[in-house]
């Protein structure tokens, strides 16, 4: 041992650096958990804290779910990792081949990632390789959303629209962004869909206009933007973007990242919606969050264009990860398509919504609310900032509201909620009543 490690605690939490953390504030008053069981994480100290979250908005099923736990050890006895570069295992099949079937429309060829972020590259990169095959060489052009959340990878920082995220790094070229579609003065307490913004999705002919329709290769957006603060899409918004794309050759790709897997009442947004993407990229929910994996669901058309179109014998594609369909994942998936089927929990969330609404919107006209919103099992209630301070005023009721007993996510001034498909009118209740008490007596 070293004298520079001896002064080290085993425990120290110095080493590790935090994901999107104020690490030093963290780290001189840290909130720790240290278990899980369905709708509750618990602290050290075995204080129970209500998941009005579902952790990072993935764990759909609740915690610990026997059944995933139980699929996960036996496969890590059974194959602990096999790649899947010119050799494969019996579970990646079966897991695209489940999911080739639940995808709306004919998505039904998969691209098995580590995440979110590895899914939203592998999309774009798809999308030009796509174009690329059907010989049109200049459509290289990806347009995105203002306000868009696509991950962390170059890609998807480059398509997204959070300044944060691509402040001070490299960002593609030949990017170009929609304008978002929140708008407090238009559509301020909309219950679900609001009826303002449909005329944005027409910006993007706008676009098309100034950059060429035989530049742009693809159009990727959030069904409902959940990272941004949740902003949902305006009626019929989505279905015009479906239209324009179609119209010109362009690819349009739903990351479904968030949105997948019962959090709007379907197993996607473009079921709930209505509306069927050319791409479409997903993770969280996949696995309830138990073992990291991302994956993009391919249409027909764009996977016969890329693979069986492809000129001679050989790789299809240049692209792919160590992890890509990895052995405890897949089993992890199919454990996690099992709970949502046995326990109806798509459904479940489709018949909790309008009591979840209701009780989202029972906030309006507490201190410093201007805005609430919501879609599916999912809410975002918006706090005026602090003058000189944005985003104080909703971290000190993250803070209050760990402290107190539940768990919220905030991003600027914005509280957003998205819990486990399993809670109960009760905890519903619990939830609200708690998080009320405390946007009450925040400052």
């Amino acid at each position: 041992m070293t004298a520079a490690s001896a002064g080290k605690a085993a425990n120290d939490l110095d080493p590790f650096w935090m994901p999107f953390t104020a690490n030093r504030a963290f780290k001189a008053q840290p909130r720790l958990f240290a278990s899980a069981r369905d709708m509750h994480y618990f602290t050290p100290d075995g204080r129970a804290v209500l998941d009005g979250t579902a952790g990072l908005w993935c764990v759909n099923a609740g915690h610990a779910r026997q059944p995933i736990v139980e699929a996960i050890q036996r496969q890590a006895e059974i194959l602990d990792y096999a790649p899947t570069f010119q050799l494969g295992h019996p579970l990646a099949f079966e897991l695209a081949s489940r999911l080739g079937m639940l995808l709306p429309g004919d998505l039904n060829h998969v691209f098995f990632a580590g995440s979110g972020s590895e899914a939203v590259d592998t999309a774009l990169k798809i999308a030009l390789a796509c174009q690329s095959a059907r010989g049109f060489e200049n459509r290289t052009r990806l347009i995105g959303r203002q306000k868009g959340y696509h991950g962390v990878g170059f890609g998807g920082i480059s398509v997204g629209g959070l300044e944060n995220n691509r402040r001070g790094f490299l960002t593609l070229p030949g990017v170009d962004h929609l304008p978002h579609t929140l708008n407090l003065e238009e559509a301020a307490f909309t219950r679900g869909q609001p009826s303002w913004g449909l005329h944005l999705a027409d910006e993007l002919e706008v676009l098309i206009e100034t950059h060429g329709a035989e530049t742009i290769a693809a159009v990727i957006v959030e069904p409902m933007s959940g990272s941004a603060g949740v902003i949902v899409p305006p009626v019929g918004y989505l279905e015009r973007l479906r239209e324009i794309t179609a119209q010109h050759g362009i690819l349009l790709i739903f990351d479904e990242v968030i949105t997948g897997f019962g959090r709007l009442g379907a197993l996607t947004a473009a079921e709930a919606l209505g509306v069927t993407p050319d791409l479409m990229t997903c993770a969280k929910g996949l696995t309830n969050g138990a073992v990291p994996m991302g994956a993009v669901g391919v249409s027909s058309a764009v996977y016969q264009t890329v693979v069986e179109g492809a000129a001679g014998p050989g790789i299809e594609f240049f692209h792919g990860y160590t992890y890509s369909g990895h052995p405890l994942a897949a089993a992890a998936g199919l454990a996690t398509l099992d709970v949502y089927k046995s326990e109806g929990l798509f459904q479940r969330a489709a018949e909790l919504t309008p009591y979840w609404q209701d009780a989202v919107h029972s906030l309006k006209g507490l201190p410093h609310v201007i805005d609430i919103r919501d879609l599916g099992l999912v809410a975002g209630i918006e706090l005026a900032p602090r003058p000189g301070a944005p985003g104080a005023r909703a971290t000190e009721v993250f803070h209050q509201a760990f402290d107190d007993g539940i768990l919220v996510r905030v991003t600027a001034d914005v509280i957003a909620l998205s819990p486990p498909l399993i809670i109960s009118h009760a905890q519903i209740d619990e939830l609200i009543d708690r998080l009320s008490n405390i946007i009450e007596n925040t400052p």
